[in-house]
């Protein structure tokens, strides 16, 4: 038991003073799949929409956006795309996210119907000089 409550308190303390902490940017990284009459200028033009509208938005000011389209793959499954978002750091990250329910963003995410992205990841990015 005690080592239970040693690893929550542990996971814990890492998720609030990782961004304290972090130099890095945030990346959320999304893998999508594409509805077989969806075109790349279609899900081109939804990102465009979605990101204007989280720009709206507290912490998403600076958000910058990134649709991945693979050329040349070996294995990627059911993905056919990758769509990232990048924050400047974690707290505009953070407020961001903390606001999308409800918010002109997460109104975009029900407009439309022709991806789907069941599996995402955060990342902390550090650009190599």
């Amino acid at each position: 038991m005690k080592t239970i409550i040693k690893a929550v308190l542990i996971s814990m303390l890492m998720i609030v003073a990782a961004p304290a902490y972090s130099g890095g940017v945030a990346v959320q990284m999304f893998k999508c799949e594409m509805d077989d009459d969806a075109s790349e200028k279609d899900v081109k033009a939804y990102a465009a929409k979605w990101l204007k509208a989280a720009k709206t938005m507290k912490g998403g000011e600076n958000l910058e956006a990134y649709v991945y389209f693979p050329v040349a793959v070996n294995n990627m499954a059911e993905t056919d795309m990758i769509i990232t978002i990048v924050a400047p750091s974690f707290a505009e990250w953070g407020m961001f996210w903390d606001s999308y329910g409800g918010s002109a963003a997460a109104a975009a995410d029900k407009e439309h119907d022709m991806i789907a992205c069941p599996d995402s990841a955060v990342w902390e990015s550090f650009k190599i000089k």
